[in-house]
């Protein structure tokens, strides 16, 4: 039994290519490429695409936030530094007014020393008029007694100095 093929191929070193069942495979692998271009590759360049997308908007996502975790983190920064100012400010403040406050109790402390000690000596004064007005009346009484109990008796110069020693005393205890 002869069968005849037409058998289109060469030889090389021995061994029998058949050139039908290559031009075969190359076909079926172009059709198989053409199949995953239009079938897989799309899909699959599609879903990179996407991924490619998504990895970079979670780049600019990430970026952004840390630029603004950066500008949150100054402002933060510029407030701590203008609440330690206004801190510093506050206290200087209440010094210079605590500092203005004693001085003003000291000043007034001194007024008022100063009045009481202006009313003390008035008082002082006043106190000592009305002793030597009382003082006056009292020697003016005594030498109105003394002198008439000297017109009553006519007494001689011991006598007189012992009256007039009993008079200065009885008007010592009056008082």
């Amino acid at each position: 039994m002869l069968t005849s093929h037409l058998v289109i191929g060469t030889t090389i070193a021995g061994h029998d290519i058949n050139g039908g069942d290559i031009i075969f495979q190359l076909i079926m692998f172009l059709i198989l490429l053409a199949l995953l271009k239009k079938f897989a590759w799309g899909p699959i360049m599609g879903i990179m695409q996407q991924r490619e997308e998504h990895v970079a908007s979670e780049i600019n996502a990430a970026e952004s936030s840390k630029l603004e975790a950066s500008k949150y983190l100054e402002e933060q920064r510029e407030l701590l530094k203008q609440s330690r100012v206004e801190a510093t400010q506050l206290i200087e403040n209440a010094k210079k007014q605590g500092e203005a406050q004693r001085e003003d109790i000291i000043l007034h402390a001194r007024t008022e020393a100063e009045r009481l000690k202006e009313s003390a000596k008035r008082e002082i004064i006043q106190e000592r008029e009305k002793a030597v007005v009382v003082l006056r009346e009292q020697v003016a009484s005594l030498s109105v007694l003394i002198a008439s109990k000297v017109i009553e008796k006519e007494l001689s110069e011991t006598d007189q100095e012992k009256l007039i020693n009993h008079y200065i005393q009885e008007a010592g205890e009056e008082r």
